[in-house]
């Protein structure tokens, strides 16, 4: 997996991880509200009512002490008694908004059951009701069966007032009748806290982000490929110019895929430059020798008493052009890749270095006599015995042509020299061919293995067509080689050769 996958995930668990917070701060915050509300609400429930005549029933029979040890023995349902000052009996703190509900409701024309006055022994006077946060959270039964058992067991005598008061007795009060109470409903709804909108405003916002992160993944996905689109388009009509080489920061899977066409475009180019560059060198490379072999036919018929010198001319132009093309064929094939794709594996095989080099030489020994060129010959005794994996013909091509060219730039009775030494612990051979030749400029140093090329201190009466040093880098390239060139002190030229020796087993 790579990092366009977790880019997606990573982006899709961002929006779900965003809707589900909110959607929970929604439920959360309503629940919230709803808490408050009812935190400041009243309690009609019938274990209120229920609470509230008990509580009600001690205070007049007992005093505010009775009730002050009522209240505290109570675990649940625990009424709050507030005097004309607003000072809670208990010493518990009253939110004004309830003391203000609570009086509201007493001053009604049909009171609660769940608020009412009532008036002690000793004369004081309190606001009895059960606010809803002060309700035991259990079953509502087990409330009333506590308040119940309080006042059965306990009563106003062990509460310290007077006798104890049977409920059955007691005159019924204001607002309550024997059996369920009249308003099982419990008070009207007050204003909601909250609005109705407010709900919506988590939802909203979820759905908001949701929608923003996919137009960024959206947008940050469809830009490089809308991009490699147009550049696919481009290609088709003939523009291979690189597109993505600047959006190097994103660092994904679809830059890559953009670097990629641009390294594919940037080949097809270089491709059908060279193509259409080999093109113009050949046909000016054949004007030559056509117009030659043009003018040996025309002497021919102008002069027949000079038929087997124009004919000799002839041929020797013919010879050239055959030459000419083989070796262009030979460099079409090498850089078509059929040495790497194919050419070369079935054929391989261990080459002793030392000897193609060795016959090498003497064949160049045998065209250089006539100049008086000598060709030394030296190498150490473990580059005697090293091997290549490759094929003969095309390594002994590659070393020939280099060999020949130093010869052919060498002056008369001047010398080459050809070394062969082993490096880097045994794995690397060296070739050096080096000559006293005229070399060329240091800035022609890196085009002289190009097809066709002449340095511009080169006489056009040198024979060759600019062929050799491409093949010899083409072959000494496909067998995992390297070829450079670099000047000599005092003049001429170096070429070196690096070809990995062949390892047992």
């Amino acid at each position: 997996m790579g990092r366009l996958f977790w880019k997606f995930f990573l982006c899709i668990m961002l929006a779900q991880v965003t809707a589900t917070i909110g959607i929970g701060g929604t439920f959360w915050l309503k629940n919230r509200a709803a808490q408050q509300e009812r935190a400041l609400d009243i309690d009609t429930s019938p274990p209120a009512q229920m609470a509230i005549e008990a509580a009600s029933a001690t205070l007049e029979a007992g005093g505010s002490q009775a009730l002050r040890q009522f209240l505290g023995r109570m675990e649940r349902m625990r009424v709050f008694a507030v005097d004309a000052q607003g000072h809670e009996l208990m010493g518990r703190k009253v939110h004004p908004a309830i003391l203000g509900k609570a009086r509201a409701l007493l001053a009604q024309a049909s009171p609660h059951a769940v608020v009412r006055e009532a008036r002690s022994s000793d004369g004081a006077a309190y606001l009895l009701f059960l606010p809803s946060s002060e309700r035991f959270r259990n079953a509502e039964a087990g409330a009333a069966r506590d308040t119940l058992n309080a006042v059965t067991l306990n009563g106003p005598r062990a509460m310290g007032g007077g006798p104890r008061a049977d409920p059955a007795d007691a005159p019924p009060r204001p607002g309550y009748e024997r059996g369920p109470p009249r308003e099982m409903g419990g008070m009207p709804p007050g204003p909601r806290m909250d609005s109705p909108y407010r709900t919506f405003i988590p939802v909203a916002a979820a759905i908001a982000a949701s929608l923003l992160f996919a137009f960024l993944l959206a947008w940050y996905f469809a830009r490089p490929i809308r991009d490699l689109r147009q550049a696919f388009e481009a290609a088709s009509h003939g523009n291979l110019a690189p597109r993505f080489h600047a959006s190097g920061k994103r660092g994904d899977e679809l830059t890559d895929l953009g670097r990629d066409f641009d390294r594919m475009t940037g080949r097809l180019r270089n491709l059908m430059d060279s193509q259409t560059r080999l093109l113009h060198d050949v046909s000016h490379e054949l004007r030559s020798p056509l117009a030659r072999l043009q003018a040996a036919i025309g002497l021919a018929h102008q002069q027949p008493d000079r038929m087997a010198a124009s004919m000799e001319r002839i041929e020797r132009e013919s010879e050239r052009m055959d030459k000419l093309i083989g070796e262009l064929l030979t460099l079409s094939r090498l850089e078509a890749g059929t040495a790497q794709a194919g050419a070369l594996h079935p054929h391989s095989e261990d080459v002793c270095i030392a000897d193609l080099v060795h016959d090498i030489v003497a064949d160049a020994r045998y065209e250089a006599e006539p100049r008086q060129i000598a060709i030394d010959l030296a190498g150490d005794a473990a580059s005697l015995d090293a091997t290549v994996t490759g094929q003969p013909e095309l390594l002994a091509r590659a070393v020939e042509n280099v060999v020949r060219n130093a010869v052919k730039h060498s002056p008369d009775a001047g010398t080459v020299q050809v070394q062969m030494a082993l490096q880097e612990d045994g794995r690397q051979l060296h070739i050096a061919v080096l000559d006293r030749g005229p070399g060329v400029p240091p800035g022609d140093l890196a085009s002289i293995f190009q097809p066709f090329f002449r340095a511009s201190n080169t006489q056009h009466s040198t024979e060759g067509h600019g062929l050799g040093l491409a093949i010899a880098q083409h072959v000494i390239g496909a067998h995992s080689g390297r070829i450079t060139a670099s000047l000599r002190h005092g003049g001429g030229l170096c070429v070196e050769m690096l070809l990995p020796v062949a390892q047992p087993g």
